[in-house]
């Protein structure tokens, strides 16, 4: 198995090359005949689709508003159901859920570095 420095000097030397394309890709691109008009054209059509998605979430009012609520309580109960998921990990129990048609489902690890302060 390789050492784990190993592969993140490897990751750290893949970004900057990947950094040095992504350069000369933007400065060809501006280079491009109709790129600046068409980056002008998506930023109106973008624009008239926010005014759109707010005179749709005004109709809806209090409909919306609790569409909103949802979505933050679903947020926060994933992150509740991650915690709990970690401690019953940590305490070497085994994880089972199963939705409402009794599909199973198991847990995916995820582990990210970063820089510290």
């Amino acid at each position: 198995m390789r050492d784990i420095q190993e592969i993140f000097n490897e990751i750290e030397t893949l970004k900057i090359e990947q950094k040095e394309i992504r350069k000369d890709y933007k400065e060809t691109l501006e280079g491009t005949d109709h790129y600046e008009e068409t980056v002008e054209e998506a930023k109106v059509l973008r624009e008239k689709k926010k005014q759109i998605e707010a005179t749709v979430q005004g109709q809806l009012g209090l409909r919306y508003q609790r569409f909103e609520e949802i979505k933050g309580k679903i947020d926060e109960l994933q992150e509740m159901l991650t915690d709990v998921a970690m401690t019953t990990l940590m305490d070497g129990k085994t994880i089972s859920i199963k939705d409402s048609n009794q599909n199973e489902y198991e847990p995916v690890y995820k582990i990210t570095f970063k820089k510290r302060t």
